[in-house]
């Protein structure tokens, strides 16, 4: 079995008395997309910061493509891309002379750098606005261009802090379909995000980061399915009706509850899937509930981060 791309063990970092990371560890396959998810101050920008060795761990050891991020750090850096939240590219330059002047800046020569510029545009579907300058290109346009500037050196890792973070539904897609096309061609990807749809569209693996630990991690399938897997949801008629529908279904569902009032509905993990919307829909008409609708589904990601840290999916930040 081929060693991970990413390796964290046991992995500490400390600021004053508050420890950032806990003991975290980490395994990433070649051509994974793996993301890090977890509420506010979990500890996923200080694996990012350490992996790309821009911070020193206190404790623990972690390898990228094989290297020490400690012992190894040019070595490590030679074999990454990273992309931040702010864009990184010229907004006077063209697409075509930005791509170029990163390749001057990687040292190739301007010939090279162009030819490289030019594979690039391709790549990355830009060949159609490589001469406009790139203050006329769209937000999801410019961040093609980032990450396409982040591969002048074709990395074999690359690391992603919320690469889509202000960007329409439109060109969210795009940018995720950048990012599978890398890692079908064998780059690892490891990504932030704060978007729980964008982890479950586009991460085969994730991990879930609490207090500086993983706490879970697997595809969003299995994730899924380790919180139960299955919610119910009720849709009340009058919403003066929808706490007393959250005690029927705590009790004849007996999972966490959530609610969302602007839309009438209650939602809770179920644990006995085959008898749970026939128990509901009972205990609801007993109580003298008018439910307009009762609906069994599978978990979402925003209900797996509620079960397993006790917090909303709104809390959850990728910073």
């Amino acid at each position: 079995m081929s060693s991970p791309v990413l390796f964290a063990e046991g992995l500490r970092k400390r600021f004053g008395g508050y420890y950032a990371l806990d003991g975290f560890d980490l395994s990433v396959p070649a051509g994974t997309v793996c993301g890090l998810l977890g509420p506010n101050g979990a500890g996923k920008t200080t694996v990012l910061r350490i992996l790309s060795t821009l911070m020193r761990p206190d404790g623990g050891r972690a390898t990228v493509a094989g290297y020490d991020v400690t012992r190894q750090a040019a070595e490590v850096r030679n074999n990454i891309g990273m992309i931040g939240q702010q864009s990184t590219v010229d907004d006077i330059l063209t697409g075509r002379e930005n791509l170029a002047l990163w390749g001057r800046l990687y040292h190739l020569s301007a010939a090279n750098a162009k030819r490289r510029a030019d594979e690039l545009l391709e790549q990355f579907g830009l060949n159609a606005a490589a001469s406009k300058q790139v203050k006329y290109y769209s937000g999801g346009m410019r961040r093609r261009l980032d990450l396409a500037s982040s591969f002048i050196t074709a990395p074999r890792v690359m690391f992603l802090d919320e690469p889509t973070a202000g960007l329409d539904p439109r060109n969210r897609i795009e940018m995720w379909s950048a990012v599978r096309a890398l890692a079908q061609a064998g780059t690892t990807v490891l990504l932030t995000t704060q978007l729980l749809d964008e982890a479950d569209q586009l991460a085969d693996q994730i991990v879930l980061m609490d207090g500086g630990r993983e706490i879970a991690s697997g595809t969003p399938d299995e994730l899924k399915a380790r919180t139960g897997g299955d919610w119910i949801d009720v849709t009340v008629r009058n919403i003066a009706q929808l706490p007393a529908a959250a005690g029927v279904m705590a009790r004849a569902a007996g999972g966490k509850l959530q609610t969302a009032a602007g839309e009438h509905r209650i939602s809770a993990a179920v644990a006995d899937r085959a008898h749970a919307l026939t128990d509901v829909t009972r205990a609801l008409h007993d109580a003298g509930i008018d439910a307009e609708d009762v609906t069994l589904r599978r978990a979402t990601l925003d209900e797996v981060f509620l079960l397993l840290t006790g917090k909303d999916a709104e809390e959850v930040e990728a910073v």
